[in-house]
């Protein structure tokens, strides 16, 4: 299984490299990849927890377990359905090429539990999907990705800063030498994390960065690029007690901050952004389930991205009044019910088992964030429809990416079957309930316009440095 775990590893960026020299062959051989990658994810729920030290004097250690499962078999799948919603697209070797070195980059950050090797991950993830954002060569394209990339790089310097001082304090860079190392440290590798998995206000690029993106890209970022930062998080408070609070604190901040806009944000994409903050607070603040929320929410997002590209407008306004292809809305309805937490689909047990495993200190605030997912969705679920004989910008292959990804969300519903019991049911659906009649009574003539100040590139450093302090405040007491 070791040498299985290695080759597994490298083989996206020898994949990648090869599907660029033989630009036949790079849709087969990045799909081939990503069904291997599912194989292996599969492979790791039947096997026992896989600890692999790489370099043990450094403390440079892989963990493979079922946590990481979920996360990998997110990535393989939501790759699959990019790979295959671009399969006729005209997109180039180059493009397929980065596709799999990110996929690739990410399943790295998924099994690392050291603070070096996982540095090495996220640049690398954040060079790979920098080029693919500036991937069309446009002004804004290139604009928007050098603006994450500089955002994101500024936040590695303070997470690097961190690891060294927790190598330090214990001569290892592993997860657990947070317990041992200065305060300092984890303020300044939580501020890292927290602004790559875009949590809370240090995670106020994400908005732009994912809605102004090619369609396939926002698929790729909002479904599994993010949650290289966000499972870090969730390990850090797995392995060390002491941090959970923290992540738990962060999680229920994140949930409310990206509802609060997400139910005011008219463009379609911009509210997926939005939501992407909110839904990754759910994992936060309940860690110890998270991987399964993963899943859920990356098959969703990626599924809703997908879909909004084929809209007719970007403007929920303007989709009020028109129609969209009938096909198209049902898709959009069943990925909407999905994150809502309706039964039958997999968002339903993911939804329940957070519920079941918050603090009671984080019971109000996550409800209360459940009923926003409603409203946010119900925008999409009573947008009109009827069937059209022609439907235009649809990629040949996005019934195949939306049948993958809606598919993988009935099939991942028996992961917590347990869930199908009279009470669980029926508290999902009264949210649910209360969410439409919110929507209905106040928020679908809602014309609230929330500021963008801090969305703005020369206000992001800022809020890191605002979030530095709050670190800091909260780990000194």
């Amino acid at each position: 299984m070791s040498t299985l775990t290695i080759v597994w590893i490298t083989l996206p960026f020898f994949v990648g490299f090869i599907s660029y020299l033989l630009p036949p062959l790079n849709r087969i051989l990045s799909l081939g990849m990503t069904i291997a990658s599912i194989s292996y994810a599969l492979l790791l729920f039947s096997q026992p927890p896989l600890t692999l030290q790489l370099l043990d004097r450094f403390g440079v250690t892989l963990l493979l377990d079922p946590l990481s499962s979920f996360f990998i078999l997110t990535n393989a799948l939501v790759t699959a359905a990019v790979i295959l919603y671009c399969w006729n697209s005209g997109k180039t070797p180059f493009f397929f090429m980065q596709t799999i070195i990110l996929h690739g980059s990410v399943n790295a950050a998924f099994v690392c539990t050291d603070f070096i090797s996982l540095y090495v991950a996220l640049e690398v993830i954040s060079i790979a999907a920098f080029l693919l954002i500036a991937y069309p060569r446009t002004d804004r394209s290139i604009w928007v990705g050098l603006r994450y990339l500089f955002v994101s790089n500024v936040a590695m310097l303070f997470y690097l800063v961190g690891a060294v001082l927790v190598y330090k304090a214990n001569r290892s860079f592993a997860f657990t030498g947070l317990r041992e190392a200065p305060p300092e440290a984890l303020a300044l590798i939580f501020l890292g994390l927290l602004i790559k998995g875009g949590i809370f206000i240090s995670g106020l690029w994400l908005p732009l960065t994912h809605s102004e993106s090619e369609t396939p890209v926002s698929a790729m970022l909002s479904g599994v690029v993010v949650k290289a930062g966000v499972l870090p998080l969730v390990r850090c408070a797995l392995l060390v007690e002491e941090v959970d609070p923290l992540i738990r604190i962060f999680g229920v901040g994140t949930a409310l901050l990206g509802v609060g806009y997400a139910v005011f944000e008219k463009d379609t994409k911009r509210m997926l952004a939005f939501h992407t903050v909110s839904q990754l607070g759910f994992i936060l603040a309940a860690p110890e389930v998270g991987g399964f929320y993963a899943l859920t929410h990356g098959l969703v997002k990626s599924a809703l991205f997908l879909i909004a590209g084929v809209l007719p407008s970007r403007n929920l306004k303007e989709l009020q009044h028109t129609p969209i292809h009938t096909p198209i809305w049902i898709a959009l309805v069943i990925a909407s019910f999905s994150i809502s937490g309706f039964p039958l689909l997999s968002g339903f047990g993911a939804k329940v088992l957070t519920m079941k495993s918050l603090l009671p200190w984080q019971v109000i605030g996550m409800n209360v964030a459940a009923v926003g997912t409603a409203i946010s969705f119900a925008k999409f679920i009573f947008l009109p429809h009827q069937m059209q004989e022609k439907q235009g910008k649809i990629q040949a292959g996005f019934w195949a990416a939306i049948a993958l990804l809606i598919g993988g969300l009935f099939l991942a519903n028996i992961v917590y079957y347990e869930a199908y019991s009279f009470g669980n049911i029926v508290k999902p659906l009264v949210t649910i309930a209360l969410g439409w009649l919110a929507y209905f009574l106040i928020f679908r003539q809602a014309v609230l316009k929330l500021p963008r100040l801090l969305e703005q590139f020369d206000h992001l450093i800022g809020v890191m440095s605002l979030m530095l302090i709050l670190l800091f405040w909260m780990v000194l007491a």
